[in-house]
């Protein structure tokens, strides 16, 4: 049986979290060194129960060093030598670049779609905040204990602290991307207690993507389409003209043809409203109505329209008419037309 002179762990791993010192049959004596490296933790147990807690820094064993191990162990004149302890490292360092992701989809109620399943990937990191706690809670009396050991419990800690942080945003799932540093914030703050129950701190939380199911992608990505070419209808009309001219004249067959048939019907049809309303009889200006409002011709007195007589004289009023030979306006009472000369009566 050798004497322990140094004792101390040389992390050469990059997921340990708690890691056992084989002591491989050799005792602690009195005097023996403690090296406690920066980012660990020193846990000195007896059966099971754990004592003394070492931080970072150098310790020479004695009584006065390990005094809750050297009351467990009934130490009535001070510290004993030889004696065996188990003595356990704790690497509080941050383990960073852990990826989580959601398994299963989370339903969201969104107020444009309804309810919408998403799924959620990115990274997180942690650290041993306490590591009394941690050993009481999680790792116990194990040899080692890693990172793979204590990820899928952190990883449904962490997916119900999403559900939670996205029911209660009320963010459109179209605008979680824009808002993922702020929903980060809130997992965090949300699961902060959480992981101090455990000894654990959540150092960092990021999100990656979020991803609709394939189906509402799809219809999104067609409901994009569409609006574009609601936009520019007449842009994309014009276009479809112009290729189905080009094809057309490509094919000068039955496409060609039918294509011809319709524009030759087309033009047709509009020469044929041209030439019909050049055929139409010209309706004649409206005759003026007899009797409008004039003077007597017999004594000059004003008469009002519509009047057959004369108020004053009494004298027949005489329509004014038109002259049947060039129809030209001939006023009332005239023998011959001022224009033509011919005899009216």
């Amino acid at each position: 049986m050798a004497l322990l002179k140094v004792i101390e762990w040389t992390d050469a791993s990059s997921d340990t979290i708690v890691h056992k010192v084989d002591l491989n049959g050799n005792v602690i004596n009195r005097g023996s060194m403690l090296v406690v490296r920066e980012s660990q933790n020193a846990i000195f147990c007896d059966k099971g129960r754990m004592a003394d807690v070492f931080l970072p820094g150098s310790y020479k064993l004695d009584t006065d060093s390990v005094p809750v191990l050297t009351k467990l162990m009934s130490w009535k004149y001070g510290f004993e030598t030889p004696f065996k302890s188990d003595v356990y490292f704790v690497n509080t360092r941050q383990f960073t670049n852990q990826k989580w992701g959601t398994s299963n989809p989370i339903m969201v109620r969104d107020k444009d779609y309804g309810a919408v399943r998403v799924r959620g990937f990115g990274t997180y990191a942690f650290r041993v905040k306490d590591a009394y706690v941690f050993m009481q809670q999680l790792s116990g009396t194990h040899s080692t204990f890693s990172t793979r050991d204590i990820s899928d419990y952190i990883r449904s800690m962490l997916v119900m602290g999403i559900t939670d942080a996205i029911g209660e945003s009320g963010i459109p799932v179209l605008d979680m991307a824009a808002n993922l540093m702020e929903m980060s914030d809130v997992v965090k703050k949300s699961l902060a207690r959480r992981f101090e129950e455990i000894g654990l701190e959540l150092t960092g939380f990021n999100f990656e993507s979020f991803s609709l199911p394939p189906e509402l992608e799809k219809a999104l990505d067609e409901n994009t389409r569409l609006g574009m070419m609601r936009q520019n209808i007449d842009v994309y009309t014009r276009l479809a003209q112009a290729d189905a001219l080009r094809e057309a004249a490509k094919n000068p067959g039955a496409a060609g043809g039918t294509m011809g048939a319709g524009i030759g019907m087309g033009m047709g049809m509009g020469m044929g409203r041209m030439f019909a309303d050049m055929a139409a009889p010209q309706q004649p200006a409206a005759a003026p109505a007899a009797g409008a409002a004039g003077k007597c011709s017999k004594c000059g007195a004003s008469l009002s329209p519509g009047a057959k007589f004369c108020p004053e004289c009494g004298n027949k009023v005489e329509a004014a008419g038109f002259c049947p030979n060039c129809g030209a306006k001939v006023p009332a009472g005239g023998k011959f037309c001022p224009e033509c000369g011919s005899k009216l009566r």
